[in-house]
């Protein structure tokens, strides 16, 4: 059990500034706030900026458990100060300064400079998140990241915070991702400053506007978010880049470099060490797309949409990375999209297609490794154009075991969706509640939001979806004797089920009134959010129940911060 900042200190290993190339125009100090452009290196040593008069708002308990940290350590002084931006007395070998990582963009697969400020790409990167610490705990490494700590060379002119509104958001989605057994980096800490704000655009109450009509004063907040490590695949693409166009002499050593680094973070366990470089990238394009289908395939399991999966935001480990326009299904639609910016082609269901592109992106990068080897790059090509293919087998296998069935039924699927979106259902709710294989459909209408389309004819909607539940319960083996499965009974069907249709999901209408009582120094439903969204699959009490495991009120559908947001900040 660790207990000190003393303790965690002597699991100090920084693999990523020892093993990779300094930013040769960086300071050593790390004060290296202004917007500048970074040509080459891996890394910007970079001090954090702490918050003032830093509090205690929450920590991970399952996070602090697996990694040996006694639950007393997060409101510890030397530890509040440094996972609130305080490097600056951390005890031997940490070090007292962090880094950040520059990294490209690319935006549905076209890769874009124009967000730089210098027109150039090399300014853009960790404008905001600063990596303070790798240790390697119980034989697993862990990178962890402070969000909101304070300006980088990357900040392109911005001030480098986060409020507590996107803290909080934040804090919670990891905690809950994870525990819907979603590939996700994770929460450490939450702290929030008692003293400093900033001035963020945000939607006044009530608001029905796309953009946010008001200015807001927010309490500053760090969040510390950990995994094994933030490699993007727009980090991997910044370098790809320079090695393409030979920006400067070590640009396709600075590749290898970084690549080689990945597959030792993320992927020692599956590539064989020994391998030559070639075989080690064809491997990892392998490995990396098994990772990438399969979690887009669960984000969609659960109803999330990352909302902005840009390249840059797509971490090259196959996790979940970016929590910032993020959000979860209400009511079914193919084309959700919680962010206002985001448009159609990351909208939910095409989350597949802009993991396709990210892909490409990735491989691209990759390709200037095997320009000497044309026998690999034809494997890497055919790992690429394979991508659609794997993707929709984890897209079957997972649409098939959310209605219990031993194999993807397209005709059934079809129909359904067609239903969901027409009536419309609750994404979580109807899944939950089929799978309480219900012998009729009224159960299922506690998912069914009010619609003009459902009351015009109640009876022809009613019709159609008792039809669908009767064809659904032959396929799955219910109420029939000759069982199209191998002989299952309802019970294991349904315990099947509810163990990939979760009970709760973390709406965006229950974060709202949570940041907005922490803002004003109660954290008590923020509390109570993580302990029910830590349980996701559970069946919890009733007042839970009744209070997380209901339709969204009709009256904040179309409401600024509570169905859409341009920011979180």
């Amino acid at each position: 059990m660790l207990t000190t900042l003393n303790d965690l200190a002597k699991l100090a290993d920084y693999s990523l500034m020892d093993s990779l190339n300094c930013d040769p125009d960086a300071t050593p100090d790390g004060h290296d706030h202004a917007p500048r452009q970074v040509f080459s290196g891996h890394y910007v040593p970079v001090a954090p900026t702490p918050i003032e008069n830093p509090e205690y708002v929450a920590h991970s308990f399952s996070l602090f458990r697996e990694l040996g940290f006694a639950d007393d350590l997060a409101k510890s002084d030397d530890f509040v100060r440094m996972f609130s931006g305080d490097l600056s007395f951390v005890p031997a070998p940490m070090r007292k300064v962090g880094w950040a990582c520059g990294y490209a963009l690319s935006i549905y697969g076209t890769e874009y400079v124009q967000q730089c400020p210098f027109q150039t790409g090399n300014g853009y990167g960790d404008g905001r998140a600063v990596s303070v610490l790798e240790a390697v705990i119980n034989g697993q490494r862990w990178e962890m990241q402070l969000k909101g700590g304070g300006r980088t060379p990357y900040c392109r002119g911005g001030d480098g915070r986060a409020v507590l509104r996107s803290s909080v958001r934040e804090f919670l989605a990891q905690e809950h991702m994870h525990a819907l057994g979603v590939p996700t980096s994770r929460s450490l800490s939450l702290y929030v400053s008692k003293t400093e704000k900033v001035r963020r655009p945000w939607y006044s109450e009530g608001s029905r506007s796309m953009d946010p009509d008001i200015l807001v004063s927010d309490p500053v907040a760090i969040t510390t978010r950990v995994a094994p490590s933030f490699i993007r695949v727009g980090q991997l693409e910044l370098f790809g880049r320079r090695a393409r166009k030979n920006e400067h002499p070590q640009a396709l050593e600075e590749t290898e470099q970084i690549v080689m680094h990945l597959i030792d973070r993320e992927y020692s366990e599956v590539i064989d060490h020994t391998l030559a470089t070639p075989d080690k990238v064809v491997a990892l394009a392998q490995e990396f797309r098994s990772r990438l289908t399969s979690l887009v395939a669960n984000w969609i399991r659960v109803g999330f949409c990352q909302g902005n999966f840009n390249s840059d935001n797509c971490a090259a480990g196959g996790y979940t990375l970016d929590y910032g326009p993020f959000g979860f299904c209400d009511a079914f639609n193919p084309r959700f999209q919680p962010w206002t910016g985001g448009g159609e082609h990351y909208s939910f269901l095409n989350q597949p297609m802009a993991a396709e592109a990210n892909f490409h992106m990735f491989c691209v990068a990759l390709r200037p490794l095997l320009t000497t080897h044309p026998q690999y790059l034809q494997q890497l090509d055919e790992i690429r154009e394979g991508f659609a293919r794997v993707m929709q087998a984890e897209m079957e296998k997972m649409w098939a075991a959310k209605l219990g069935l031993v194999k993807f039924h397209p005709e059934l699927f079809r129909d359904l969706a067609g239903l969901m979106v027409q009536t419309p259902v609750d994404y979580t709710m109807f899944f939950r509640e089929l799978s309480e294989l219900p012998n009729d459909i009224g159960p299922l209408k506690k998912s069914f939001y009010k619609s003009q389309a459902y009351e015009a004819d109640p009876e022809s909607f009613d019709e159609r979806w008792s039809s669908w539940l009767a064809q659904w319960q032959e396929l799955v083996g219910i109420n029939t004797s000759e069982s199209t499965v191998s002989a299952r009974s309802g019970e294991e069907i349904s315990l099947q089920m509810k163990q990939v249709n979760p009970k709760y999901s973390l709406r965006e209408w229950h974060l709202v009134p949570a940041y907005q009582q922490a803002a004003a120094g109660d954290y008590e439903l923020l509390r109570e959010l993580q302990k029910v969204m830590t349980q996701p699959y559970a069946e919890q009490s009733p007042l839970t129940e009744n209070r997380y495991y209901r339709l969204k009120p009709l009256e904040l559908f179309g409401i600024g911060g509570a169905s859409h947001y341009s920011c979180s900040s």
